[in-house]
């Protein structure tokens, strides 16, 4: 499984979500003027990263069940 394209697609917009995540926490951490510049940014990136990354899982799941 780990050598199939799409686990490791997955498995990429999943690190990159945390990435994300981990991005928004350290700003909302830091304060100030760079919080309000890219608190909302960072909350949609996160937001659509994860929706490619629950669209993609659940394409790995249809594929591997047929």
């Amino acid at each position: 499984m780990q050598k199939d394209p799409l686990f490791l697609v997955v498995a990429v917009v999943m690190m990159a979500v945390v990435g994300i995540l981990l991005f928004g926490i350290g700003s909302f951490a830091k304060g100030g003027a760079f919080n309000k510049k890219y608190a909302n940014k960072a909350m949609r990136w996160r937001i659509i990263a994860q929706f490619i990354a629950v669209l993609l899982i659940l394409l790995f799941v249809l594929v591997r069940r047929s």
